[in-house]
């Protein structure tokens, strides 16, 4: 071999190793579960909302990514509103659909 092939060939190799590892870094983290969001989803919230408006309810409860409790009502119009969890007319809606749904 040529002088100069022999000195690239170490460069080679450790380009050829960084690139492995990069790839096995990459395939590992693939199958870790993601984390959609880090923070609260409800900056602003709704008093109240007609019952008639609401396909369905989602109630999210403290923890690490939100210390407050939220309540995400999906309309049927497909818009998505949050409602504040301690008015006395979310707790009514959330009670009417908690029935609605064990009846069901």
């Amino acid at each position: 071999m040529a002088p100069a092939a022999t000195a690239a060939a170490p460069r080679l190799l450790r380009a050829a190793l960084l690139l492995l590892l990069l790839v096995a870094a990459g395939r590992r983290a693939a199958g870790a579960p993601v984390v959609n969001e880090l923070r609260c989803q409800c900056l602003q919230t709704l008093q109240g909302i007609h019952l008639k408006n609401i396909q369905s309810v989602k109630v999210t409860t403290p923890g690490p990514h939100c210390d407050q409790t939220e309540v995400i009502a999906s309309l049927k119009t497909g818009q998505e509103v949050c409602l504040n969890p301690t008015a006395p007319v979310v707790k009514k809606i959330i009670d009417k659909m908690l029935n609605k749904a064990s009846a069901n």
